[in-house]
């Protein structure tokens, strides 16, 4: 089965590319998969107090995605695997998708202010030269119903 990578983070630009995710993954037969990643920087602490650290960001992350994978099974019928890893976003990204033969498209939610659309965007970007699947950017001010008439 093909699956939708994308990205759970704390953006609002993550809705759309969930959604975005889970219609496609709805109408394709098709899955999603998940992946949260908890960065480096989050556990530069004494030992006992990373471990404490790294287990409430799981709690976290398995609280926010119940969020969205309710969404996706009760409206999609979509039942979506979540993964977590721990390090830099873009080598944990391109590493998952290089893991998971699977995944047929990473799916990210580009920003909608004067910044940029994002780091994750910007960077991924820059190395879908060497992805073995496309990416979909989902731009992060779309309506909800602007996305559910193009997938």
């Amino acid at each position: 089965m093909r699956k939708f990578l994308v990205v759970l983070d704390d953006s609002r630009e993550c809705l759309n590319a969930m959604r975005f995710a889970a219609l496609r993954a709805a109408h394709t037969g098709g899955g999603v998969e998940v992946l949260a990643i908890i960065p480096p920087d989050e556990f530069n602490h004494w030992i006992g107090v990373a471990q404490i650290a790294r287990e409430e960001a799981r709690e976290r992350i398995h609280a926010h995605f119940e969020v969205f994978a309710k969404w996706m099974r009760d409206k999609q019928n979509i039942d979506p695997e979540l993964v977590i890893r721990e390090g830099e976003p873009v080598p944990e990204i391109m590493a998952q998708v290089l893991e998971d033969t699977e995944i047929g498209v990473l799916v990210l939610g580009a920003g909608d202010d004067k910044k940029g659309p994002g780091p994750l965007v910007t960077q991924l970007s820059r190395n879908s030269g060497s992805l073995p699947i496309p990416i979909t950017i989902v731009p992060g001010d779309m309506t909800k119903e602007r996305l559910e008439a193009i997938t």
